[in-house]
């Protein structure tokens, strides 16, 4: 390529860039005032940087076929400012093809039909949802980071409390830094400040009260001010609807949702697959990593072609309970050193998908290595 080309390369990459960078304070405006995360074929813009909003921009062409153009998308953001809009989930790349394929109306006129129904619903469309985590393992601080890099946006919900068994007067600091870090998932995205005193750490604006507690029964929300929440129990402790009944009767609490496959007659959702069925009830379960990764593709073959026997293998990361070096533990397998070590196990995710999606009960057969 001649020099002259390799500088009109550059110069179309400073544009682009330049583009992107007027997208930020509109992004972050609309997403702070009027609660609206915006998205480009479902991944959020919101908290991103230059190169990562053009980064997505690229990747419409796994779904249009073409590069999406940040000036045709700057003018849709700009046109979204002067909706009314309430809480909302708005996919920008899906707006702008809706505006090309069509050459009867203008800009904003086409956003005002096509969001009509987030068009005029004020700050709050529903009142914010109050979530406690119940547990702060790495299940438990994962919620959290999720809860809090949502918040103030579209998603209604506000992480107000965090149960635990106390360990000591620097516990709070502790967990303040096991929130801030992370060795997997890397720093926190944010500000993180402790209050002893208060027993709070604030994150991003968002306080978040700790409390101490041995078993549900012993907690009071109200006292906190927290009302008709949502608890997340992530303790692992419990799976059944019995023990995570104890949760509905602290006092401020409605429903509560398990972090892993539940056991008896709890629902384990896998949504897209049977989350019509939440509807009011009380107690459910987010079923586990194999069952959410695997029953969709799963359902889609058994409707589209049939299944008539299936072998569900995981190739798992290593968790918790195995042991650094090889030691003693009730399962033999695991009792093999963790980082040297890939070996099978029993797991549950077979019983689990068939329980999520029922046309497979008993067709499935499944391990873990």
């Amino acid at each position: 390529m001649s020099r002259a080309g390799t500088d009109r390369v550059f110069d179309e990459w400073v544009d682009r860039g330049s583009v992107a960078a007027a997208m930020v304070p509109i992004i972050d405006g609309l997403h702070r005032r009027h609660n609206v995360v915006t998205t480009i074929h479902g991944r959020r813009l919101v908290g991103r940087s230059v190169n990562e909003i053009l980064k997505l921009h690229r990747f419409a062409r796994h779904v249009d076929g073409v590069e999406l153009s940040p000036h045709e998308v700057l003018p849709v953001l700009h046109a979204l400012t002067r909706l009314d809009l309430g809480p909302s989930v708005v996919d920008v790349a899906d707006c702008n093809a809706g505006f090309r394929r069509q050459d009867a109306l203008g800009l904003d006129d086409h956003l005002r039909l096509v969001l009509a129904d987030a068009v005029g619903s004020g700050p709050y469309a529903a009142a914010p949802r109050d979530v406690v985590v119940y547990g702060f393992g790495r299940i438990g601080r994962l919620v959290a980071r999720i809860l809090l890099a949502r918040s103030g946006g579209a998603y209604g919900l506000r992480l107000r409390a965090v149960v635990l068994r106390s360990t000591g007067p620097e516990d709070l600091v502790k967990r303040a830094s096991l929130l801030r870090r992370d060795s997997v998932h890397g720093p926190f995205d944010g500000t993180i400040t402790v209050d002893q005193d208060e027993q709070t750490i604030t994150a991003n604006g968002t306080v978040i009260r700790f409390i101490g507690a041995a078993s549900p029964s012993e907690i009071d929300y109200t006292a906190y001010g927290i009302d008709d929440a949502i608890v997340v129990d992530s303790t692992g402790a419990s799976s059944d609807r019995s023990t995570l009944s104890a949760h509905l009767a602290a006092p401020g609490v409605s429903r509560v949702l398990l972090t892993a496959p539940a056991s008896g007659d709890v629902p384990n959702i896998v949504h897209g697959v049977n989350d019509a069925a939440i509807g009011d009830e009380p107690i459910l379960a987010a079923a586990s990593c194999t069952t959410n990764a695997v029953t969709p593709v799963l359902a889609a073959l058994d409707e589209r072609y049939g299944i008539e026997h299936g072998h569900v293998e995981t190739v798992h990361s290593f968790t918790n309970d195995q042991n650094l070096t090889d030691n003693h533990h009730p399962g033999p397998r695991r009792g093999r050193s963790a980082a040297l070590n890939m070996v099978p196990t029993k797991t549950g995710a077979a019983r689990a998908v068939a329980k999520a999606y029922p046309p497979l009960a008993g067709k499935l057969t499944g391990s873990a290595i």
